[in-house]
């Protein structure tokens, strides 16, 4: 069964809440500060940054899920601030907030996951947090999932939150939802952006990492706004089983996979079309390649591409770009029998030929730009998301802590 998009987020699957409140992290002011919290023990996995300046929360999370046998109750998150480049003092921060929240929701401190973004090198206000996550009221309405996801952004311009429904083999019906925060710093290596996901499903730790890290390759790993990769990456999802009914398996599992999946792409493109300064998504959709890694090495860097982002910038049907990007990609490919299209428009085949330079303008101009490379060498396909390079990104990173 296919998933079918619902009204919702971080709150759509059963037995999950969330808590907002304003700690004053921000300078600006307002919500900074959430937490999610499962009714129940919940099955978590999670990926994270392979940046080796990696925040507390990070460390911390990581020494968690390790501790806890990959079970949790809640994550605590926070907007306006990294706790990284903090050293032992940015842990000991970020251990009494994990605390704070564990005393909330009464569990132990193990079974509470901390998140963080903002700025780097700075130091959490941690009696204002305690402070405020002691007066947290949990919700589960839409509208709480709606300021949730609006609470964790930074430079993003608006909330990005995603849920869908599927049906099991056995008809019982299952929720996956989520968030995400990132318009800067993004290049994902996980696995600055943050991701949580939440589900109703009945699945145990190991098939919940299992499942996770195919659909992160596939989805979050395949945006790239600035070519950065943050200090904080983390894509978190923890599974309640309040949907019922025995563990998932057999074929189920691909079920639950392509639910998580259509989720965490909905998730990724969001990032992608919300890039600092963007006002252009590009997507690149490769096939024939040999398989589909190569397929999805070759559309990240023909879309991490500076040069391409300010073609697609400038609406300038620069096709040698693309081709370059792709030629640098370190996969396998054969320039003289490569296509490479701008929408429907082809532009190389092997060698240049003659095409409609104002109908590929127009096409580059569009919200949505795109890019289709045939490599012709096998059945791989992969794609990838970015966003056009404009001033206005160098002046918002200028300015970033001014």
């Amino acid at each position: 069964m296919s998933a079918t998009p619902i009204r919702g987020g971080i709150t759509s699957a059963g037995g999950f809440s969330v808590g907002i409140g304003e700690a004053g992290i921000r300078e600006s002011g307002g919500p900074d500060l959430v937490l999610v919290a499962s009714d129940r023990p919940a099955s978590a996995a999670a990926t994270f940054t392979t940046n080796l300046m990696r925040a507390a929360p990070v460390l911390l999370a990581e020494e968690a899920l390790a501790a806890s046998g990959s079970t949790a109750r809640g994550i605590i998150v926070n907007a306006g601030c990294a706790n990284a480049g903090t050293g032992g003092p940015g842990l000991d921060d970020a251990r009494a907030v994990v605390a704070a929240a564990a005393r909330h929701l009464g569990c132990e401190p193990l079974e509470v996951l901390p998140a963080s973004t903002g700025l780097i090198g700075s130091r959490l206000p941690v009696a204002a947090m305690v402070d405020t996550i002691s007066g947290l009221r949990l919700r589960r309405s839409g509208a709480a999932s709606g300021r949730a996801a609006r609470a964790i952004m930074t430079t993003d311009t608006r909330p990005k939150e995603r849920a869908v429904s599927v049906q099991l083999a056995d008809g019982r019906l299952i929720r996956v939802g989520g968030m995400a925060k990132g318009a800067g710093m993004i290049h994902p290596q996980m696995a600055t952006m943050l991701a949580f996901l939440t589900t109703d499903a009945p699945i145990g730790p190991a098939m919940l990492r299992t499942l996770l890290r195919p659909v992160v390759d596939r989805t979050f790993n395949q945006v790239s706004v600035d070519g950065d990769t943050s200090t904080n990456d983390a894509v978190i999802v923890l599974a309640n089983g309040a949907g019922g009914g025995p563990p998932i398996d057999g074929d189920d599992r691909r079920t639950f996979a392509d639910a998580l999946e259509a989720v965490c792409r909905s998730l990724a493109i969001a990032i992608a079309s919300d890039g600092e300064g963007a006002q252009h998504l590009i997507e690149v959709t490769v096939r024939g390649a040999a398989d589909d890694a190569d397929a999805r090495a070759v559309a990240r860097t023909v879309a991490a591409s500076s040069l391409v982002k300010t073609a697609v910038h400038g609406a300038d049907p620069n096709w040698g770009r693309i081709a370059a990007a792709a030629g640098r990609s370190g996969v396998r490919l054969d320039p003289d029998q490569m296509r490479i299209c701008i929408g429907d428009v082809p532009v190389y085949d092997g060698t240049p030929i003659d095409f409609d330079e104002r109908r590929a303008g127009r096409i580059l101009r569009g919200a949505t730009v795109p890019i289709v490379l045939d490599l012709l060498i096998g059945s791989g396909s992969g794609t990838a998301w970015g966003c056009d390079l404009s001033a206005a990104y160098v002046a918002i990173n200028s300015e970033y802590t001014t």
